[in-house]
């Protein structure tokens, strides 16, 4: 079926032509990049078209693929790669990991380190497959309704559909501190947007209610903090700017004052993507691995929902030149 592509002055909401509401709403910058598609069901729906991934290459970037890659991949193989840069030296299987005894595993890191002239210190993950969490097609029906809620929230929806990608795109379940729902929230920041969270009731499974509280909390404490960290360091930036989206995505996901160590040890004296490229080589007070990789999954997840959906219409990859 035929994807229709339409700027976001003229897009229709569910085949139904906007309210005048809606239509002041999404005259703001918040919508600059909404679209709307119509796939198989041949309904339009709102979706997010970020062309600055494009233009700045991001698309390109050795993470970003290595991370496509890790979302099409079964859970029983393993992508061995470098740490630093990312870079796939080699595909196992589970079984020939596992039997592998502690010893074995880590006489074939070391292997690896020597083969592409590494130090002893130099990070060789072992990364398995996670194409049974990264569900798209289920995540790609929760975007529209996202969209609408942070834009009736008066948040950027660009975040909307970058946290439903990677967060919980497959099904609803708990994180490993905790977290919970389509924007997996923490019981606290739940509770500070006036979520029920008790032993009964836990509205953080309801998408609208998690949706507020999600957009709420970026409205009010990640986008500032972030705009703050920036200003101290005499730093200018941009809201729509994919790299200042992606320092708020880690604000989101590390907390501000993670996020905040990071900069100080990375000290950039100017704004671009540079900027989240060094993040992802930096530690520093809790930002570590996952954190690292967090704008990585971001901007891997938002390329392959766009070439997913360019499969079946090339108006999408038209609109990224």
């Amino acid at each position: 079926m035929k994807l229709l592509f339409s700027i976001i002055t003229a897009f229709s909401i569910s085949g139904k032509n906007p309210d005048t509401t809606r239509q002041a709403e999404c005259s703001t910058d918040h919508c600059r990049d909404v679209v709307g598609v119509t796939k198989n069901d041949n309904v339009t729906k709102d979706y997010v078209f970020d062309k600055q991934i494009y233009h700045l290459g991001c698309d390109t970037l050795a993470q970003v693929k290595f991370w496509q890659q890790v979302m099409k991949l079964p859970k029983d193989s393993f992508l061995v790669n470098i740490a630093e840069n990312r870079k796939i030296v080699a595909k196992i299987s589970l079984d020939e990991w596992e039997n592998k005894s502690d010893e074995q595993k880590e006489f074939y890191k070391n292997e690896i380190r020597k083969a592409h002239g590494l130090g002893d210190s130099s990070k060789i993950f072992i990364t398995s497959g996670k194409s049974y969490f990264y569900d798209f097609d289920n995540a790609y029906r929760n975007i529209h309704q996202g969209i609408q809620c942070f834009v009736a929230n008066r948040v950027d929806p660009w975040y909307a559909q970058a946290i439903l990608l990677i967060e919980s795109p497959n099904k609803l379940q708990k994180s490993n501190v905790g977290a919970y729902g389509p924007f997996q929230l923490m019981k606290s920041v739940a509770r500070m947007y006036g979520l029920k969270v008790n032993k009964h009731t836990d509205e953080r499974a309801d998408f609208n209610r998690s949706a507020y509280a999600a957009s709420s909390l970026l409205k009010n404490i990640c986008i500032p903090k972030a705009k703050e960290m920036l200003d101290t360091m005499g730093i200018a930036y941009n809201e729509q700017d994919v790299w200042f989206r992606l320092l708020v995505m880690h604000c989101y996901h590390a907390g501000a004052g993670n996020v905040r160590a990071a900069l100080a040890a990375i000290n950039p004296t100017h704004g671009g993507i540079h900027i989240i490229q060094k993040l992802w080589k930096t530690e520093a007070k809790g930002f570590r691995t996952a954190s690292q990789n967090y704008s990585q999954l971001a901007l891997a997840a938002m390329v392959e929902m766009d070439k997913r959906l360019a499969l079946e219409n090339k108006n999408l990859v038209a609109l990224s030149k």
